[in-house]
């Protein structure tokens, strides 16, 4: 019989006054008895409009009866035939948006925690696992993959479940992309990442490091080596700023820099040799997942104050509830409907030739009120005459969104681009507009979910496979 309380079985989680001083994972996961539990309340619809939400279409109600009886590993099998990083998603994926936003059983209570089962499963199977993984058999064909983040393990490891010889290109030295240097250790340990990616390995998939695609070696040039098809997943890299007088002096980082240079550069440590700015008061410009992560990253360096600084309300902010929630009980101050109109600082005196050769006092700040909806259906935000106020910070770190980096397009002849940088393909293949080339994730949309990438990196995986396969 199913479950039928209208309440999930509650996260464990580190007490807020603890964590937020350390950069252990928050969330401490489900016990097996709550695993099952939670698994329970699963009605096995007939029609289960979780499946549609899912972007890499896992059978949930499969898996979750299967681990409703205690049948972990067969729950990770029937998750591991879609997934290629259920660790990973059972932290980061936006639930509450995509499978747990379309269960029914949050019609009338809360849904299924989805991911928080899948998460247990995983961990389960990779405490447990004492088995090698088989390599399949090679079909003879070479692919490329720029990229090592969501989308191009994605699409590595489906293609080598298929027995290509599958090679990822990675600029960094760490292979992981946005998921080692953008994701927090306290909401994504990176031993974790790390295990995904030598699951891969042992399926066959070859992974080079720094090596900067258009710098490097050109797409062409990787056509040439004898690859048959190359799939882009560069992710969105480059961060945008306001352009609001201020921006350049020390102390203002993009939230890509912040984070690349706590989480992979391990800026963290006491013995890091990677410089950050700590301690202090902080503001973090945005409302996104992104600007989620910083804030409390700041707070776990030594941030004596920190700031969300957002333009809209709270019913707008796009972050994960979890991840509101989680910062509120740590103590970052949300302040909502505001909005920065000039970064204030002051030269260092002992060389006032140098512009940027100044350090952040304060910024300077106008409340917003809501207007009509824009064309998204939110409604915009409008300056406040005469509201303008100081306030008193010494770091900033803008999250406003981030693009795709221009290298690859700059470097490949007959690449199709839109106006906001992204690769332009065919929604269904992933098909660029040059032969044997395809590409997904933010590379594509802009920066996006993780789940999404690797929804884009499965699309792209088979429509390789059935393009080399008639070729």
């Amino acid at each position: 019989m199913p479950n039928m309380s209208l309440k999930k079985n509650e996260m464990p989680t580190q007490d807020p006054e603890v964590r937020a001083h350390n950069f252990e994972e928050v969330a401490l996961g489900y016990t097996a008895e709550q695993a099952m539990d939670e698994a329970a309340r699963c009605l096995n619809c007939k029609k289960p409009l979780c499946v549609t939400g899912c972007p890499v279409a896992i059978n949930i109600p499969a898996f979750l009866t299967k681990a409703a009886t205690g049948d972990f590993e067969g729950a990770y099998e029937t998750i591991s035939l879609q997934s290629s990083l259920p660790a990973v998603c059972g932290r980061v994926c936006p639930q509450e948006n995509q499978c747990e936003g379309k269960c029914v059983r949050g019609i009338k209570g809360e849904p299924v925690g989805i991911g928080r089962v899948e998460r247990f499963v995983a961990d389960y199977h990779n405490a447990k696992k004492d088995k090698e993984i088989a390599k399949p058999a090679q079909n003879g064909h070479r692919v490329a993959v720029v990229g090592s983040g969501p989308s191009g393990l994605t699409c590595a490891g489906d293609l080598a479940k298929k027995g290509y010889a599958v090679t990822i290109f990675e600029a960094f030295h760490i292979a992981g992309g946005v998921l080692v240097y953008g994701i927090p250790e306290f909401r994504l340990p990176k031993a974790i990442v790390a295990n995904e990616i030598e699951g891969l390995k042992a399926l066959g998939v070859e992974i080079a490091t720094n090596v900067v695609i258009g710098k490097t070696v050109s797409v062409e040039e990787l056509m040439e080596e004898g690859y048959e098809a190359v799939f882009i997943g560069s992710g969105a890299g480059l961060p945008r700023f306001m352009n609001i007088p201020g921006e350049n002096l020390k102390g203002v980082y993009s939230a890509n820099e912040y984070l690349t240079r706590v989480n992979l550069m391990k800026a963290y440590l006491d013995d890091g040799e990677t410089p950050v700015m700590k301690g202090g008061k902080v503001a973090v410009v945005g409302g996104g997942n992104v600007a989620m992560d910083a804030a409390r990253t700041a707070l776990r360096l030594g941030a004596e104050k920190v700031y969300i600084v957002y333009r809209r309300s709270m019913e707008e902010l796009p972050a994960r509830r979890e991840e509101v929630e989680h910062a509120m009980e740590e103590g970052i101050e949300f302040l909502l409907l505001n909005n920065p109109v000039e970064i204030v600082g002051y030269r260092n005196e002992a060389d006032k030739r140098d512009p940027k050769n100044g350090f952040v006092t304060g910024m300077r700040c106008i409340k917003m009120e809501l207007g009509e909806p824009d064309e998204k259906g939110r409604r915009r935000p409008v300056e406040v005459p005469g509201s303008e106020y100081l306030l008193d910070v010494d770091t900033v770190v803008m999250s406003i969104g981030t693009s795709p980096n221009p290298l690859i397009k700059d470097t490949t002849s007959g690449l199709e681009i839109n106006r906001w940088g992204g690769i332009v393909v065919d929604e269904a293949t992933g098909k660029t507009s040059l032969e044997g080339v395809y590409a997904g994730g933010d590379a594509v949309t802009g920066a996006a979910t993780v789940i999404l990438a690797m929804g884009a990196g499965k699309t792209a995986a088979t429509a390789i496979d059935e393009y080399l396969s008639n070729k």
